[in-house]
């Protein structure tokens, strides 16, 4: 279960998020299911609202429905309201409607998550965020022009000053670099695992 974006998401970067591996290199070739199921953000309650509306839910249990129309396989959207800290809040995630379990783990996860005290963000979830905020033109797969070993791995693009422009794989980012793509606001979070 991954936090993939830091925030409530906008209704632009919710449809965006919504896809955000469409890029691959493997896009028609291979099972995208392992890629999406676990994924998760938060919205508000009116884009919550706005895709209960879209079509009947494939079912509904609460305040958590899942979507009528799959992703791939048997991975589908789920959207879950759930009151955190006497609040209410709404995620969206993918789940896998083959593991009967998929579903109370996502909602688990997110209580667990931001529940917690101290609102800081793990390495991973900063490299999650940094590649679901990253516009298209500046992110991408490596391809054949690569090494074997890192060919279908996630880059970013990046500016090194004096060197202009470069890519680089998304898992190797420093931790300056790291600071350097995420937005102004979120350059001092905590740096201690979440």
């Amino acid at each position: 279960m991954r936090k993939i974006f830091e925030g409530v998401a906008t209704r632009p970067q919710m449809f965006r998020l919504f896809d955000r591996h469409s890029q691959r290199p493997d896009r028609w070739q291979s099972d995208a299911a392992p890629l999406y199921s676990g994924e998760r953000f938060e919205i508000d309650e009116a884009l919550y609202d706005y895709m209960l509306n879209i079509l009947p839910p494939l079912w509904m249990c609460g305040p958590i429905f899942a979507l009528r129309e799959f992703l791939t396989g048997s991975t589908t959207s789920i959207f879950l309201a759930l009151r955190i800290d006497g609040k209410p809040r709404y995620f969206h995630g993918y789940c896998d409607l083959s593991d009967p379990t998929s579903v109370e783990t996502m909602r688990a996860t997110i209580f667990e998550r931001e529940t917690q005290p101290v609102r800081a963000m793990s390495r991973e979830e900063l490299l999650e965020h940094i590649w679901s905020s990253t516009a298209n033109a500046y992110r991408g797969y490596a391809g054949d022009r690569f090494p074997p070993v890192m060919q279908g791995q996630r880059m970013v693009m990046l500016w090194s000053g004096t060197n202009g422009t470069l890519l680089k794989l998304l898992d190797d980012l420093t931790d300056d670099e790291i600071a350097a793509k995420l937005p102004v606001h979120m350059r001092h979070l905590p740096d201690i695992a979440a």
